[in-house]
């Protein structure tokens, strides 16, 4: 036999034998990249994990709940008697306090406390979740049209303040739960607050903010998970190409700016 059949007949010997044990062990082991990288994410198993939709569902469906079910509607209306009764001062930290957690982030990663992502793949995924925010809040506000407590008007459901929260909060969460748990979860004691805060300024019924804090949840489970997709769709993977994505907020309206240079 000459050199160069033996040579393939080894190669397919070879190639047989690592195909039979992956078979047998159902999974072939991948070298893993650093964390900083922004093609990390693709090489971890990225699927929705159903446990991570129970809370913000249920909090989801109680918000959904209140406008109809008469005892859920009572509890809205007497939260908001007890409150009034103390009568709180009204004071707007809630429209700060609802990005706290996210500026957290990137204020930790530039004094050297890293989360999870590198600055692009954070900023995508947080303008993201954004985004996701914005579509599910603002159509919804239009199409309910439930009357604020305060009578303002009739775009009290859910509170977009508190989706924005959560979001935030489940931004610092995701970014730090696996190196600093309790830092992690620290971003829900402002997001807490904002909820909190938007009932005490007269503005929202408990129904809304429990609402809001699930679909804020939601919109960054989905920002993760969408994240390899959006990140091959802005190149990625192409060496050569820049791209700039910032969440920004102007005017009470949320928005992402996008650049991209080749």
């Amino acid at each position: 036999m000459s050199n160069y059949r033996q040579k393939t007949v080894v190669g397919l010997f070879i190639l047989t034998s690592v195909f039979g044990k992956a078979q047998n062990n159902d999974s072939i082991q991948v070298q893993e990249t650093p964390k900083d990288s922004t093609t990390a994410i693709n090489t971890e198993k990225n699927t929705l994990n159903y446990k991570n939709f129970i809370i913000p569902t249920a909090l989801v469906g109680y918000g959904v709940a209140s406008l109809s079910v008469s005892s859920f509607k009572q509890l809205n209306f007497s939260t908001r008697d007890e409150i009034n009764e103390h009568k709180p001062d009204h004071i707007r930290l809630d429209n700060y306090t609802q990005f706290a957690p996210a500026a957290l982030v990137y204020g930790l990663n530039a004094f050297g406390v890293e989360g999870k992502h590198n600055f692009r793949d954070r900023t995508i995924i947080y303008g993201t979740s954004m985004l996701i925010t914005s579509a599910i809040v603002v159509p919804l506000k239009h199409a309910v049209k439930e009357e604020r407590p305060d009578r303002s008007n009739d775009l009290s459901f859910p509170s977009g303040h508190t989706a924005i929260a959560f979001a935030s909060a489940q931004f610092m969460f995701r970014e730090y739960k696996d190196t600093n748990f309790l830092l992690g979860i620290s971003g829900y004691s402002l997001a807490v607050f904002t909820g909190v805060y938007r009932m005490l300024n007269d503005k929202h019924w408990v129904g809304d903010v429990a609402a809001g804090a699930g679909f804020g949840i939601l919109s960054t489970e989905l920002a993760y998970w969408l994240y390899p997709k959006i990140n091959n769709l802005l190149g990625g993977k192409n060496k050569n190409t820049a791209t700039m994505v910032m969440p920004f907020y102007q005017d009470k309206s949320v928005g992402i700016g996008f650049v991209k240079t080749f």
